[in-house]
């Protein structure tokens, strides 16, 4: 906390310091980084090479609205405003702030030091600044960064500058150059705590369809388009524009290739999605219940539904059938959860039967070998037709009765004698590694000697035995 009594003095501190072994020197210019170790009133008192004190004026340390930016124990950087050969105190600052006379712009120039002017007037090449005593000119050039449309905006205002020239009474400033120096500094700063790991704040300056770019502080990185948001679904557009502030999450900093050769960039992964809520935390899907979902997306090997925000299952295409044909994007698709795990974020789905309600488990279908079942022929093969069996969807109600199954003589077109959407009825024969064989000349066979031995049970009380029909004719 600010104290307006510390408990050292300034003189006491450098007393103190005098007792120290001996530090490196420090020259004019000098950028460095300091640790706060003290702050009074009109003055903060920092730490160089660990122990050995120096100062910066706590005016320079202020936020606009007059509160310091500063706090015991954190670390700024800052630049050798002063040495004192004398006494040895060492005053930091960001600028020199008001010089007198030409000697101090010339200190300023040869040490780099910023020096603040007050802009008077504005002419057809630039800007007239008063640095005290000293008329100073800035370049419509070095006005700034960026291209200055108007730079009569900058008449009146206070502004920190370095000195480019001095030629006697000529005396040159750049306030573009301070601004590249600062913005490279920052950069500098940035990139020791850009880990991957870090949280971070920045601005979206672009977005692409590959992903979004964030102005981190003077240099960029990029948000993926599969790092933007759980919900694959949702278009970069719906998550953030450009001008918006956010905090994103480093994913990786790594050295690349540039354009030109021997050029080696700096590429950094954001994530927005890691700072998050992860939807699978609190899913409530359950195996083998109903849910509904939207399909959003059609691949060669299935459908994939949406079951809520940053969640999709697959449909495999083996589940469809002949549905794969007809599902659509957008549409919303009744499903039993198959499988699910939250280890790998899959769920595996099958399409429900009609008429189910969300979190009701489909009613069990026997399909047994010798079970008698009827069904839709949804699919046609030159080795037999493929058929739904009513009650199901998906692969595992879907049979295959072979051709030699189908009871038809050879030659015959199966086309156009089990066209697909035919109603069958057939026998399960065989459900080896979970796979339906079915046929419909076993049933009939079956039907034909349930007739045969019908009829004979019938007749066999009339006619009697041979030995009854000899009897009967003796007595004739």
């Amino acid at each position: 906390m600010p104290s307006d009594a510390p408990a050292d003095t300034f003189a006491a501190l450098f007393e103190k310091e005098s007792k120290a072994p001996p530090r490196r020197s420090v020259r004019v210019g000098d950028v460095l980084d300091v640790v706060v170790a003290q702050i009074g009133k009109d003055t903060v008192f920092v730490e160089l090479d660990g122990k050995r004190p120096a100062f910066i004026e706590a005016d320079e340390l202020r936020a606009p609205d007059r509160t310091l930016s500063v706090a015991v124990g954190d670390t700024l950087r800052a630049r050798v405003i002063d040495v004192d050969d004398a006494t040895g105190n060492v005053r930091l600052g960001r600028t020199m702030g008001r010089v007198a006379g030409t000697a101090g712009l010339e200190q300023a120039l040869a040490s780099g030091v910023a020096v603040e002017g007050k802009v008077t007037k504005l002419n057809k090449g630039g800007l007239e600044v008063e640095l005290g005593a000293v008329r100073a000119f800035c370049p419509m050039s070095q006005i700034d960064t960026k291209f200055v449309q108007d730079a009569s905006i900058f008449v009146g205002k206070s502004l920190s500058f370095l000195v480019t020239e001095v030629r006697g009474k000529n005396v040159l400033v750049s306030r573009r150059s301070l601004l590249e120096r600062e913005a490279r500094d920052s950069v500098a700063q940035l990139m020791k705590n850009l880990v991957a790991g870090a949280i971070v704040r920045g601005t979206v300056t672009g977005i692409r369809e590959f992903g979004a770019f964030v102005d981190l502080g003077g240099i960029e990185g990029l948000i993926p388009l599969s790092e933007v948001a759980y919900d694959r679904s949702a278009s970069i557009a719906d998550a953030v524009a450009v001008g918006d502030v956010v905090d994103v999450l480093v994913r990786e900093v790594k050295e690349v290739a540039g354009r030109r050769p021997h050029e080696v960039t700096t590429k950094i992964t954001l994530s927005l999605k890691a700072l998050a809520q992860d939807p699978w935390e609190n899913l409530d899907l359950v195996e083998g219940r109903v849910a509904v979902g939207t399909v959003t997306r059609l691949v060669d090997f299935g459908v994939f539904v949406r079951l809520s925000a940053g969640v999709e299952g697959l449909i495999h295409r083996s589940e469809l059938g002949r549905d794969l044909a007809v599902v659509k994007l957008g549409e919303t698709l009744s499903v039993v959860v198959r499988n699910l795990d939250r280890t790998t974020k899959k769920i595996s789905l099958v399409p429900a039967p009609e008429g189910l309600a969300v979190g009701a488990e489909p009613p069990e279908v026997k399909l047994g070998v010798g079970a008698v079942v009827t069904g839709v022929i949804e699919r046609i093969e030159t080795y037999g037709v493929f058929v739904q069996i009513d009650g199901t969807r998906g692969r595992a109600g879907r049979g295959l009765v072979p051709n030699v199954e189908l009871g038809v003589v050879r030659g015959t077109d199966i086309r156009k004698a089990f066209p697909e959407g035919t109603k069958v009825t057939a026998k399960i024969i065989d459900t080896a590694e979970g796979k339906l064989r079915m046929s419909i000349r076993a049933l009939r066979a079956d039907q034909e000697r349930a007739d045969f031995d019908g009829y004979r049970d019938k007749t066999a009380g009339r006619l009697g035995t041979l030995g009854d029909l000899m009897k009967q004719k003796q007595k004739r």
